[in-house]
């Protein structure tokens, strides 16, 4: 299958400069790049899709240069619904250094255990290198001169913003699509980029630099831009900003931004059967005709739930590793099936079980253990939930709050689990 037809294939393509797809296929420059802003100590199952674009390019033969916005990171993305929090130098320090190891990870190796980073062709740049030393007139000298502000008001966001109702927006914020634009002429430049990926959202910045290297390097370069992926429940997009961030981290970097891989492998084990098969596409590296034949077996016994198996393994494989992908699969079958009588598990095995789930100490009260672990958001919550028979512990649902004195496996609802030991 060629690029063209696999970007298709797995729904990688929403606005693009490219009127034919099929040029991808032979075309002579293979540069290309994709900015992610290092605003959170770890990224989301959001940018997830978008890396998982440029991984199905790398593939197929093209060079990434992946960037992250030391520079950008420092004004913000703007929002369609109001200015961002400023992050300290300290703080976006600190991301820069967690967001470039899992991009590295999922790009250079795909299943996430190479440690040594050594996939051919991969650049990681950072746009504060570039901007640090730029003279601010000069900047509007080269770049300001060349943007009206009709262009600029244009912009759906600033629309948003400054529209009857809107929040109003502040001049650096107005400002990014500009330095966001210099980028993209910045590395083609330096590089010879010619070819920018991003998500959807993002088409309307990324042409800014299209429209810089048109007028001062009389050059044409492009834009592909990757459709955002839509929760199915809640109809809103995949990310922080929405409330509803599934983390690439599976453990704290500080921020508290993660998912624990046992939640993530959960997360797309309990999609629905109307999303799994586009997220499938998206979200791992299993081949077109590997993606075709699950599907057929999985519609054929739905029951089965064979496509969301597959789903959990392979978007785990891609971000936490093979390894860390067997465990969960093997736990989730242990933890989950019938037959399980959760009194009889030996002490190894708990402790095998509290490298993926969360442990708390013997002789803790219930009620504790659940607000501890985050099972509930408060002490009345935590009553309620066992009133009503949403916890159980060793496979018995409890009733009462009580202090957990034996080593046991507390389970509230169907699939959140602790470790008492």
């Amino acid at each position: 299958m060629k690029l063209s037809e696999e970007l298709i294939y797995r729904g990688f393509k929403a606005e693009t400069t490219i009127e034919n797809p099929a040029d991808l296929d032979t075309r002579e420059n293979k540069k290309f790049y994709l900015g992610l802003d290092p605003s959170a100590d770890s990224l989301t199952i959001g940018n997830l899709a978008a890396l998982m674009m440029c991984a199905c390019f790398v593939r197929h033969g093209y060079e990434p240069y992946m960037l992250v916005g030391g520079a950008t990171g420092q004004i913000g993305d703007p929002k369609e619904n109001g200015e961002r929090d400023l992050k300290t130098l300290e703080e976006i320090d600190h991301n820069k250094g967690c967001i470039r190891e899992q991009i590295e990870r999922i790009l250079n190796s795909g299943d996430g255990n190479s440690k040594d980073f050594e996939t051919p062709g991969l650049k990681m740049v950072d746009n504060y290198d570039w901007f640090k030393d730029i003279n601010y007139l000069s900047f509007l000298r080269e770049v300001g001169k060349n943007f009206s502000m009709t262009q600029l008001l244009d912009r759906q966001f600033v629309q948003n913003r400054i529209g009857e109702g809107g929040s109003g927006i502040s001049y650096a914020e107005f400002s990014y699509t500009l330095i966001q634009g210099y980028d993209f002429l910045h590395l083609f430049r330096a590089h010879d980029v010619r070819m920018q990926l991003c998500g959807a959202d993002q088409f309307g910045n990324c042409t800014t630099g299209m429209h810089l290297i048109k007028r001062l390097e009389n050059a044409n370069v492009d834009v592909w831009s990757t459709p955002l992926v839509i929760d199915p429940i809640t109809g809103r997009k995949f990310g922080k900003s929405e409330g509803n961030a599934v983390w690439l981290a599976g453990s704290d970097n500080g921020g508290g931004n993660y998912t624990s891989i046992f939640d993530f492998y959960q997360f797309w084990l309990n999609q629905p059967d109307e999303s799994v098969e586009y997220l499938i596409k998206i979200y791992t590296i299993l081949t077109p005709e590997e993606i075709d034949d699950i599907l057929k077996r999985h519609f054929a016994e739905p029951e089965k739930r064979i496509a969301q198996k597959a789903l959990a393994r392979g978007a785990t494989e891609v971000v936490h590793g093979k390894d860390n992908a067997a465990a969960i699969e093997n736990l989730t079958e242990t933890l989950f099936s019938r037959d399980t009588d959760f009194s009889t598990f030996s002490e190894d095995e708990l402790t095998e079980f509290a490298a993926y789930l969360p442990v708390v100490a013997k002789g803790t009260e219930l009620v504790d253990i659940l607000v501890s672990t985050g099972l509930a958001e408060s002490k009345k919550k935590a009553r309620e939930f066992i009133s009503q028979g949403a916890i159980s512990v060793n496979g018995t649902k409890v009733t009462d709050d009580i202090a957990i004195n034996q080593t046991a496996i507390v389970k509230k609802g169907k699939n959140k689990f602790v470790i008492i030991k």
